[in-house]
């Protein structure tokens, strides 16, 4: 779901859900790096058959990182995902398959968010590099230092977009590291590697679901049994305030605002660390669906209805409400906020109503009678929120203190805390705010005595402590919000019952739609919700058959023609040139669909990003009629890029697929081939011969030059198709007879918030597993044996060694609060004595 909001609301409410993951980190002896033997048992305590990768969660944060220096180039981007996959192979280690999906060509109810975000990206592009224009002029002109401007070319992530060759040479690049890896690594070896490229339609988490739901299809007529229950998402753990380098000096510790041009300090002896920055290795997290499953039945059961209870229906039930907070294809309705309980209140009038038909309506006019306190209730937390923030600052303010308290790792600490102190990032910068805010204190006592002069002077308003407001015409909290609503965001009368019914019914049809999606694959390639706007509960009547059905037999844009439906002008250069020039020549019969600049409307919100970017909806019909007369100027190889492909599977030369594969090849069979089910784990679909294989004991080229050449390849690849069934068949959503249930995880006292006490993460699925701490006396002992050539050095207490004080990264306290077993790095061997006696946490 692509709410932001969504997994924290997810995370706090049900925080059994998520565990730790352990990961086994690479050896490195006398210089040369053993790598991890994924073949054997998963240090997480669990086994995984199969592993799902979305891969554009990977794409991104390889080729535009937010708290690292970015790759120099394609190349070390490619090798960058390669080294991401790793790890995530490494954690989950499937013992049967391994699917990695990019998003292909989207849906047209997708586009438009696509289209919002790549215009976004391309504006606050333009906005930063004016930013930081602006600010070296500033900085200079005080005398501040700056390094000269580099000729480096700005990355421009809308590349990450099917069709551009960006994505084509990332097709090429992971085909050749899926050969590598199933002819080097072990833990590679007897899984079954399928590659769904950007070539192949559809979002990348939609095309992983559908190819479960097909294979589960053939299983349930196969009378298979199948691990349903046991889904589990891996995803990154999220850390809020990650330190980010200056976008104008490129030093940590500070935003470009604040940027003063100080002179970047030296990092080490010979400044050898001068590129790095200091970051922590992202972490990884599980989220236990089968958990989340718990939580749910407990939640949703109802006793006394008039029929039986279904716990699989009521969680299709809970799916849907959450559609109304807001997702891919619709905009959230005005009056449900995750973060104000939508989600508990949807899922209390749903208990209220579940035993009564037109339950959808029902629920949404409860919604709307409650609407109006609703708003009045956000307005009031809202301004309550802003007095305690106002009288936060006064009381800083009236606060005597010194003049500077330093932070990072020199700042106060209460005695016996138990928190590590956190590394000084900028020490000139640390150092420059100290002198400032000296400065400012001294200034701020001598202006006391000033202050019966300016007494009855009018305060300007850069000097007020409420940052500006954006001006909110709708003002919801006041009588009149819905005229005001449909008026300012529609351009209609609220009077206008007819147009408020055109709303809802594209509304109702989008929940159709996105319901679907979800369940049974892509209704229709064409449809989308054609507002910016969601309507209010309050509007939702006389919603039952508002609905028919979708048109059938739609087809998804070629790639091209989604570029040109979600670019905006600047990206332009990914494509042809006289499809470009369609972007920004005058006389261009859709130039209307690429503004130069667009209003944001913050509809409520603080930030731009969460506003509403009032782009034209693209009109399909007179885009084609635009590029119908460009399509002849495309070479073989564009023609070739705005194709649309199959998914490719690998299996390597010990596999039970690979000898019937390469019979496929060595007959030149041109039919399609349906996978003998013994082969693959029951896996069906259909094999046609790749044009361009990778055979076994031929040789792969990498397309890397830094990557060397497999010379003799045990992979073996070819074309797959997933099962294909009728247009009415509908994928059955239930738990399969005879599938495996996973036994119970919560306990009686988890259900009661009050009952949880502190929380502790979990690490691993093995609940009793010990976690590794040092108390005092494991402090004192290694003073003790440390201690005795290296003072204080590592470990806190001690007599300082030559007269000098060194400050300890350990110390005699309690372990902190947010220990982490494998967190532990010790000093280098070398700085060790030779008699010490070696430890092992576990």
């Amino acid at each position: 779901m692509g709410v932001p909001a969504f997994f924290r609301w997810l995370s706090r409410k049900y925080p059994s859900i998520i565990v730790h993951c352990l990961e086994e980190k690479a050896k490195e002896y006398n210089g040369i790096k053993i790598p991890v033997d994924t073949s054997k048992p998963n240090p997480n305590e669990v086994e995984f058959d199969n592993l799902y990768l979305d891969m554009n969660g990977i794409i991104h944060p390889c080729t535009h990182p937010e708290d690292k220096p970015a790759p120099k180039n394609e190349d070390e981007m490619m090798v960058a995902i390669f080294e991401y996959i790793d790890r995530l192979f490494n954690i989950v280690r499937p013992r049967r398959v391994l699917y990695m999906a990019i998003d292909g060509v989207a849906p047209r109810a997708k586009m438009n968010q696509q289209r919002s975000r790549r215009f976004r990206a391309s504006k606050e592009g333009v906005e930063l590099a004016e930013e930081k224009q602006k600010m070296r002029e500033e900085v200079i002109e005080r005398g501040g230092y700056l390094p000269p401007e580099g000729i480096k070319e700005r990355f421009d992530s809308n590349c990450i977009t099917p069709g551009t060759e960006f994505m084509d040479n990332l097709a090429k690049c992971l085909r050749y590291y899926v050969a590598d890896r199933l002819t080097n690594d072990p833990g590679w070896r007897s899984i079954t590697v399928f590659l769904s490229d950007a070539s192949v339609p559809g979002e990348g988490e939609h095309k992983i679901m559908d190819f479960i739901r097909r294979q589960r299809a053939d299983l349930i007529m196969l009378g298979l049994a199948t691990h349903e229950p046991n889904f589990t998402i891996i995803r990154e753990e999220f850390k809020p305030n990650k330190p980010r380098p200056c976008a104008l000096c490129g030093q940590i510790g500070h935003e470009i605002k604040d940027c003063q041009g100080l002179a970047r300090e030296k990092q080490g002896e010979h400044d050898e660390f001068a590129d790095t920055i200091p970051a922590s290795e992202q972490e990884f997290i599980f989220i236990r669906l089968a958990v989340l499953r718990e939580y749910l039945e407990r939640e949703l059961t109802m006793a006394s209805l008039p029929f039986p209870f279904d716990f699989e229906r009521s969680v299709d039930d809970w799916v849907f409400m959450c559609f109304f907070v807001g997702n891919d294809f619709l905009p959230h309705l005005p009056s449900l906020e995750i973060r104000e309980g939508a989600i508990d209140r949807l899922v209390g009038i749903y208990k209220d109503v579940v035993h009564r038909t037109g339950r959808v309506e029902l629920i949404m006019q409860a919604v709307g009678v409650a609407e109006d306190n609703i708003f009045k209730k956000r307005k009031d937390d809202d301004e309550s929120f802003k007095r305690r923030m106002k009288e936060k600052k006064k009381r800083m303010k009236s606060q005597q203190g010194p003049s500077f308290i330093p932070g990072g790792q020199y700042a106060p600490r209460a005695l016996g805390g138990r928190d590590g102190p956190m590394v000084v990032q900028n020490a000139r910068h640390s150092a420059y705010e100290m002198r400032m805010q000296g400065n400012q204190r001294n200034q701020g006592a001598a202006g006391a005595s000033d202050n019966m002069e300016t007494r009855g002077v009018k305060r300007k308003a850069e000097d007020s402590d409420s940052e500006p407001e954006p001006e909110d015409n709708v003002r919801l909290w006041e009588d009149g919000w819905k005229q005001r609503y449909y008026k300012t965001k529609f351009d209609v009368d609220a009077t206008d019952d007819e147009f408020r019914k055109k709303v809802v019914k594209s509304y109702v049809e989008g929940l159709c739609w996105v319901l679907r999606y979800y369940y049974q694959g892509c209704a229709s390639w064409k449809w989308y919700f054609p507002f910016h706007y969601a309507p209010f509960a309050s509007d939702f009547k006389d919603i039952k058959g508002m609905f028919s059905d979708f048109e059938t037999g739609t087809k998804p844009f070629k790639p091209l023609e989604q570029l040109m439906s979600v670019f905006p002008a600047a990206s332009g250069n990914f494509l042809p040139t006289t499809w470009r020039a369609l972007m920004t020549d005058p006389e261009s019969s859709i130039i209307d669909f690429y503004p130069d600049d667009f209003a944001i409307d913050l509809n409520g919100k603080k930030y731009a990003w969460q506003g509403v970017a009032l782009l034209p909806f693209v009109d399909e019909r007179r885009l084609r009629a635009a590029i119908a007369e460009v399509y002849s100027d495309l070479t073989p190889d564009e023609v070739r890029r705005n194709s649309l492909g199959s998914d490719v599977i690998f299996v390597g030369k010990s596999h039970p697929l690979c000898d019937f594969i390469l019979e496929l090849y060595r007959a030149e069979s041109h039919e399609g081939t349906e996978i003998p089910a013994e082969f693959c784990h029951g896996i069906q679909g259909t094999l046609n011969l790749d044009e361009d294989p990778i055979l076994p004991d031929k040789p792969v080229e990498s397309p890397i030059p830094t990557l060397r050449d497999i010379r003799s390849s045990c992979a073996i690849g070819i074309k797959f198709k997933d099962p294909q069934f009728g247009d009415g068949f509908v994928f059955k959503a239930v738990v399969l007879s005879g599938a495996k249930i996973p036994n119970k995880v919560l306990k009686p006292g988890d259900w009661e918030q009050s009952n949880r006490g502190p929380w502790r993460p979990q690490l691993g699925f093995n609940p009793n597993r010990q976690q590794a701490h040092l108390d005092q006396s494991g402090f004192r002992k290694l003073n003790h044996h440390v201690g005795r050539s290296q003072g204080a050095g590592h470990f806190g207490q001690g007599p300082p060694l030559g007269g000098q004080h060194r400050g300890g990264q350990y110390s005699s306290a309690p372990p902190p609060r947010n220990y982490h077993q494998g967190n532990y790095r010790p000093p280098q061997r070398d700085h060790y004595p030779q008699s010490q006696c070696e430890f092992k946490l576990s």
